[in-house]
């Protein structure tokens, strides 16, 4: 079984831990909130023994990496050239990138802002947006008519972080959730991001129940150890990124992903729809494939990492 290197690297003025397995074509693998360089640990291997150089770095904000205090040291323009820093400090002229979650918006992005260091780009669960006719958090008010959304929620400094932080345990075991058909069928036609009615905390909405069977007991520790260390400011901090990102990228409104590219999307995702990735092809022209696995929830690449495994293999064997 590939071994795992762990490495503590310069990259874009952070401090940054970032694991690897195997040799040859390097692929880069960024995680989504809330979550670590961990939750690819099946793909590090996977990719390893089929002959790629895995790369999974702990982004900023989370992990063993440095979390900078200042909210404005999270645009997208960091988070970008954190990984280009990240292939010049490993000698790295060019990669694949694969981001799930929020990691997926930072490598639709990195294929755009920084074109000649991507080689191809894999989405799992998230497309690429196109830009939206307004902020972000001013489209996401109208759509919530007063309801609850999960990133308004986060938009206020400390708040989500005094909830999340009371009790880690619980938090991460709210969030680490495999949801049912049933459920998911239920939440069909509610707007994307709103989770039920007016008031309360993130928590009133996810279950108080044990984590996922996707995970181990071990599985769980390694996440909590690492957001007890941490907190989750760092992740928040993204979220209050969303309308100054759009602010920075207003030149990018027509612009078109142009490497070979490849969507992996979950059938049972609460939050990242399926029918999200409709259409893509007009934004990603040279989109490969779209992969729908079935009986899966968010947390894909642990969920189902045979299926995530083959997917990307087969699609990176062809580049």
């Amino acid at each position: 079984m590939p071994e795992f290197t762990h490495k503590q690297v310069q990259a874009n003025g952070l401090n940054m831990h970032v694991v690897e397995a195997g040799s040859g074509f390097p692929v880069v693998l960024c995680h989504g909130f809330p979550e670590i360089w961990y939750s690819w640990r099946h793909q590090l291997r996977a990719l390893a023994e089929a002959g790629f150089r895995a790369i999974a770095p702990d982004q900023r904000g989370y992990g063993e990496t440095d979390a900078p205090p200042p909210i404005e040291a999270y645009t997208i323009h960091h988070l970008v050239g954190d990984l280009t820093g990240l292939l010049d400090t490993l000698g790295i002229e060019k990669a694949a990138i694969v981001g799930h979650d929020w990691g997926g918006i930072v490598v639709w992005q990195a294929a755009l802002l920084a074109p000649q260091r991507v080689a191809a780009v894999v989405g799992v669960n998230t497309p690429l947006f196109p830009r939206s006719p307004a902020p972000p958090t001013q489209i996401m008010r109208a759509i919530a008519q007063g309801n609850f959304h999960y990133m308004l929620y986060f938009q206020e400094p400390g708040v989500a972080e005094a909830e999340l932080e009371r009790d880690v345990r619980r938090s991460l075991r709210g969030f680490y959730q495999r949801f049912p058909k049933e459920a998911v069928t239920a939440t069909k036609g509610r707007p994307p991001g709103v989770w039920g009615g007016a008031g309360g905390g993130v928590l009133d909405k996810l279950p108080d129940a044990p984590h996922g069977d996707f995970l181990t007991d071990s599985d769980f520790e390694m996440f909590v150890s690492a957001f007890e260390r941490t907190g989750f400011r760092g992740g928040l901090n993204w979220y209050r990124n969303l309308d100054r990102n759009w602010e920075l990228t207003a030149y990018l409104s027509d612009a078109k992903v142009t490497q070979p590219a490849l969507m992996i999307t979950a059938e049972l995702d609460i939050v990242l729809r399926p029918e999200l990735a409709e259409g893509m092809s007009r934004w990603v022209p040279d989109l490969r494939d779209t992969v729908l696995i079935k009986d899966c929830g968010h947390w894909t690449q642990q969920e189902k990492p045979a299926e995530v495994n083959r997917a990307l293999i087969d699609f990176l064997q062809t580049l």
